[in-house]
């Protein structure tokens, strides 16, 4: 029998007769069957929305929603391949089998986990991870648009917000909020406008609402401009922070392992160059190093090209400290005008 949330978005669907809702949550409703090996009901519920597939209204409205709300991805990245600290990799594997042995858990009165907020620097893997957890559980990857979901109109972002919830809410995925302090700022902040505080009150509403077999991946890297109401909407809470020293060392060998190119410098040495550097950093490059070996072709210094890749490094490294400090100076300045 299909389970009671998708039955009641089928009925909501059908009284506010939007098709593609139902069509949704019938979808849903045959992945839900065929998964407890039901195939004839499974394959039955997929004939009859076959033949609405070529309705124009339907494909329209669906076109017209993904394009401007929300996209959806394939995700291809795999948890194993990620170098992750291992509280971060221990906590999201326990929270993928809880997702794949949902019905155990049920039959015990429970429901797994599905909301994490990762937080940290950008560049070091919030994104990455999220798409690996939607590989973990061969779901999609639903990321929204904010610059169409955010409008200027009262009421207007809250309704669009709403539009979202209501699609994912049919749908097994993982929801990845990015920026998420975009949509979720502290409503205390003085300097904020009534209608924000008004779209956080929605937003939060419906994270509560959605169902566990939504896992919701939010992420930002200023966990400090996050509501406080926010932190206790997610079970789980993860930082997301630079690579140390050892996980730099495990990337250049993942890299020399996945391209055939050991980039002949000691461990340390690498260590040096890139302490406190994100894993983009690391992988912009590995990149870099890789494509002047592509142009030098088979007669190429390799050890020349690597060592010209790390003085550069340094280069921006030394120029980006040299702008810290004028930075915080504008920084400092903007808010005591603002005062």
């Amino acid at each position: 029998m299909a389970r009671a949330d998708l039955l009641l978005n089928l009925v909501d669907a059908a009284n506010r007769n939007d098709t593609l809702m139902i069509k949704h949550a019938v979808e849903a409703m045959a992945a839900e069957e065929r998964a407890k090996n039901h195939h004839v009901l499974a394959d039955q519920l997929s004939a009859r929305i076959e033949r609405e597939k070529s309705a124009p209204n339907v494909q329209r409205l669906a076109a017209a929603l993904m394009t401007d709300l929300w996209y959806e991805r394939s995700p291809r990245i795999r948890i194993q391949d990620l170098i992750l600290a291992s509280d971060v990799y221990s906590t999201v594997s326990q929270l993928v089998e809880e997702q794949h042995r949902t019905e155990l858990l049920r039959s015990h009165g429970l429901e797994p986990r599905n909301r994490i907020l990762l937080n940290g620097p950008p560049g070091n893997g919030k994104t990455t991870l999220a798409e690996a957890i939607a590989e973990s559980l061969v779901v999609p990857l639903i990321v929204p648009r904010y610059e169409s979901i955010v409008g200027s109109l009262l009421g207007e972002t809250s309704q669009r917000l709403r539009q979202l919830f209501d699609y994912v809410a049919t749908r097994r995925c993982v929801l990845f909020l990015d920026e998420f302090d975009t949509v979720a700022k502290e409503r205390a902040d003085q300097h904020e406008t009534g209608e924000i505080k008004r779209v956080v009150s929605s937003l939060l509403l419906q994270i509560d609402q959605l169902p566990s077999h939504v896992v919701v991946v939010a992420a930002t890297n200023h966990p400090e401009l996050l509501d406080r109401a926010v932190w206790r909407r997610f079970q789980v809470r993860l930082a997301m922070p630079p690579p140390i020293a050892a996980q730099v060392r495990e990337w250049f060998a993942l890299f020399t392992r996945r391209y055939g190119i050991d980039l002949q410098k000691s461990a340390s040495a690498l260590d040096g160059k890139f302490a406190g550097r994100s894993f983009s950093d690391l992988e912009e490059f590995a990149l870099d190093v890789l494509r002047q070996i592509v142009l030098a072709g088979p007669d190429g210094d390799l050890r020349a090209i690597i060592s010209q890749q790390l003085r550069r490094q340094v280069a921006q490294t030394r120029a980006a400290a040299q702008r810290r400090p004028t930075l915080n100076r504008s920084n400092s300045l903007a808010k005591k005008k603002r005062k």
